[in-house]
């Protein structure tokens, strides 16, 4: 989809596009036409018919054809008329000036010598005749011959279109003998910028101007596409209008979109005076169904073109059609084929990794030549990843929330400071994005900057005739106007943006074989985790009972025979108490981690300093009771700064919280001074990786770490203190790991030996819920456990009070 800006219209513009330049009800006089009804006899005839055959236009209404055009003329008709095709036009020959059958009656007026064409068309449903002079009488395609083959001989040379156009514009000057022949394309907004142009007389140049697509409104467009030719010999002509002015059986004005005697509107007249034109002609270029652009001739004096010269230059004009669209096919061509190169670059680096973000990364100068972008960013899973000059972190979320809410899955502009107001003040002009998945908001974003441009326009194409009407009336000026064109960006060609749906089309496929590895690696995961429960269990029964028993005994053993040991023995004791109370832990712990990645997260709207007041007001306690009966307490020092509000599952949040100020508590114990921080990063100091979202620390000044061990932190069974230095299971970080990640969040720490630790927490400003997660019973019962909300038999501690579960309880 393409998204451009709102276009400024004044009224004129409007008004303009809606005027029916289709049915003006009326020709140009240097030719007469006829309509015919059903039966083939004349239902229409122009008002300059009595020239012709010398009769009122009235009186040949229901006439024979013959009466109006004579009696060849109407045999042509008659012999063509069984073939003849909606839409088609058929020359049917030329006839002698002195052939009307009328002409015997002496009223008809004098007409130069000379032959005229019969030509026939039909057009939605009606059948049309027109006369035109003739230039020479014979064979139509011989005489018109020698006028092209020079034209032809260029073209068998291997040359730019620009060239093209020259050579063209050059060969229907002199086939023409028009003061001025310009060339000129349309660019993608509509406005016509002159690309060629020959000069014969003192008109004023226009090569490398530009003309306001508001010039030639859609509807003159769209008959230029149907009617590839058009002759205007005298801007001060007297129009012929149709009599009767509707048609008898369609009861409606004829539709005169493909006569080429077709009267034209007094806007054009007008704007032709404006321009110093007396007399004009046009033809359409015409690539691939869409106008492309037009050859057109000015003269300063009244001037025909006879209808083979006429027919000469339509027939360049759609050879030059033709060669436009062969080169442009080209360079389609090999444009599409180096960047499907690129784009199979870009898949076989990602089939070598697990994560296409990385691919890309890994190979950006491939992802950036692949659009001819300056910047790209990847918006997956929450992270933004950003190459190149691309706007900031903010600005891409606000476009992405943007992107969301557009229809197609493909959606470029040249103008994203228009349509995208905060990019405004930014280095980004364009945009191309390509969404893997809306609902997960996954895109991938191609990014150019600004291009400036300096603009000659042939006259101001704001200004208008000040004393025609203020609805219809075209600019009086074609003096030299400079624009500046800012705040856009080159436009995205066609194979770029064909080619990015083919990436998008490439990248799902990717995602869904990746899709169907992991659902197949899911299942065989749930396997070994329901066995790894059921193991859990087994363990959590049949080792709680022993370790309990074991610790009971040791303990009486103590009370009991304890003086009558030795040494030796006391300490034998001792080492069975730590140990069975330690394995209680580690059992619990375990299986509380088994079942962490299964619970279903409530998620809410929550105070992060509520939690934090909770657990640190916890943790203080502790602190205090396990130092009552110490030689030299140390008191923690507490500094709590501003916390967010995030979107999470408060008791799991409130465990992660837990463990992280449990640890800088327990690590901060052999400082003086012990001292604990907590609070969010400031938005200047996030990592890049981790912009946009939410980032809680907890800092200690206790032992610390070696940053070479950062990565096994937040392993299972991974300590870096000796267990007699400080004591633990080394489930804790892995605990804290695994509710980030299930929060889309991620959890990492700095430190150094002896200097405190400081351990981070991201989490997404909105969190989005992971698929497939249910939580089982026994995952319920897992989670409660994990958080302390589970007695040791079962029963749920509701306000300090053990609830007894029963079996039907849910």
């Amino acid at each position: 989809m393409s998204v451009s800006a709102q276009q400024s219209r004044t009224p004129m513009d409007h008004a303009c596009a809606k005027e029916p330049i289709h049915v003006p009800g009326a020709i140009q006089p240097h030719g007469y036409l006829a309509t015919l009804d059903a039966q083939g006899r004349v239902a229409q005839v122009s008002a300059n018919i009595d020239r012709w055959c010398g009769h009122a236009p009235d009186r040949l209404i229901g006439a024979p054809l013959a009466d109006a055009l004579g009696d060849k003329p109407a045999a042509m008709v008659a012999d063509a008329l069984p073939r003849l095709q909606e839409g088609e036009t058929m020359v049917l020959g030329v006839v002698d000036a002195n052939a009307p059958a009328a002409a015997r009656d002496g009223d008809a007026a004098p007409r130069a010598p000379g032959g005229w064409f019969v030509v026939l068309h039909q057009y939605k449903g009606v059948r049309v005749v027109e006369l035109e002079k003739a230039q020479h009488q014979g064979d139509l395609y011989n005489a018109m011959y020698p006028l092209v083959q020079d034209f032809l001989g260029g073209l068998q040379r291997d040359i730019e279109i620009s060239e093209l156009a020259v050579l063209a514009a050059n060969q229907i000057s002199k086939i023409t003998g028009f003061g001025r022949t310009l060339v000129y394309r349309f660019d993608h907004e509509g406005h016509g910028h002159v690309i060629a142009e020959a000069l014969r007389g003192d008109l004023p140049s226009f090569l490398a101007q530009r003309f306001p697509a508001s010039d030639i409104p859609a509807q003159a467009r769209q008959l230029y596409r149907l009617n590839r030719i058009r002759l205007i010999p005298d801007a001060d002509y007297v129009p012929a209008v149709l009599v009767p002015a509707l048609h008898p059986d369609t009861g409606a004005a004829t539709d005169l979109t493909l006569a080429s005697l077709r009267s034209v509107s007094p806007v054009h007249v007008q704007y032709m005076r404006n321009m110093g034109t007396a007399a004009s002609m046009s033809m359409s270029i015409v690539v691939g169904n869409t106008l492309w652009g037009l050859i057109s001739c000015h003269h300063d004096a009244p001037r025909i073109a006879p209808f083979e010269t006429r027919t000469a230059c339509a027939h360049i004009a759609q050879i030059l059609s033709l060669q436009i669209e062969a080169r442009d096919l080209q360079f389609e061509a090999a444009y599409r084929l180096s960047l499907r190169k690129i784009l199979s670059a870009l898949l076989a680096q990602m089939a070598k990794t697990d994560s296409f973000v990385d691919a890309l990364v890994a190979d950006k100068d491939d992802l950036l030549a692949f659009t001819a972008s300056t910047g790209a960013a990847i918006v997956f899973e929450g992270r933004i990843t950003r190459i190149g000059e691309t706007p900031a972190d903010r600005d891409i979320e606000k476009l992405v929330d943007w992107l969301v809410e557009q229809p197609d899955d493909i959606v470029h502009t040249d103008r994203a400071r228009d349509v995208c107001a905060w990019m405004a003040d930014g280095p980004i002009a364009g945009v191309l994005a390509v969404s893997l998945s809306k609902v997960f908001r996954n895109y991938v974003i191609w990014f150019r900057p600004e291009v400036i441009q300096t603009v000659e326009w042939a006259g101001d194409p704001r200004a208008k005739l000040a004393t025609l009407s203020d609805t219809l009336s075209p600019r009086e000026s074609f003096e030299t106007w400079t624009d500046t064109v800012r705040d856009r960006s080159m436009p995205w060609l066609a194979a770029e943006r064909e080619m990015a749906f083919e990436f998008r089309t490439a990248m799902l496929g990717i995602v869904l074989t990746r899709a169907e590895e992991l659902a197949q690696l899911a299942m065989a995961l749930g396997q070994a985790n329901r066995e790894l429960e059921d193991f859990s269990y087994t363990v959590s029964h049949d080792l709680r009972a022993p370790l309990r028993h074991i610790h009971s005994f040791a303990a009486l053993l103590e009370e009991v025979d304890g003086g009558n040991l030795s040494t030796r023995g006391q300490n034998f004791i001792k080492r069975i108490l730590t140990s069975s109370e330690f394995g209680g832990r580690l059992v619990d712990d375990l299986l509380a981690f088994a079942q962490m990645g299964r619970a279903a997260l409530d998620v809410h709207e929550l105070s992060l300093r509520a939690i934090v007041d909770d657990v640190v007001a916890g943790e203080a306690r502790l602190a205090t009771e396990s130092q009552r009966d110490a030689e030299h307490p140390r008191e923690i020092t507490w500094e709590i700064g501003d916390l967010p509000r995030v979107e999470g599952d408060a008791t799991f949040l409130r465990l992660a919280l837990q463990n992280l100020v449990s640890n800088a508590a327990k690590f901060s114990r052999k400082v003086a001074h012990p001292k604990i921080e907590i609070g969010t990063l400031p938005a200047n100091e996030v990592p890049a990786q981790y912009a946009g979202q939410h980032v809680v620390y907890v800092r200690d000044n206790g032992a610390g770490f070696d940053m070479k061990y950062a990565g096994k932190l937040f392993g299972v069974f991974q300590r870096l203190h000796a267990d007699d230095e400080f004591t633990g299971t080394g489930i804790g970080l892995a605990h804290v790991r695994r509710i980030m990640e299930r929060h889309g969040g991620s959890v990492w720490a700095q430190g150094a030996p002896g200097k405190g630790a400081t351990f981070f927490l991201s989490l997404p400003l909105h969190y989005r819920a992971q698929s497939g997660v249910r939580e089982t019973p026994a995952a319920a019962v897992a989670r409660l456990a994990a958080t302390g909300e589970l007695s040791p038999t079962g029963g749920v501690r509701k306000g300090g009070r053990h609830e007894a579960r029963t079996k039907n309880s849910k």
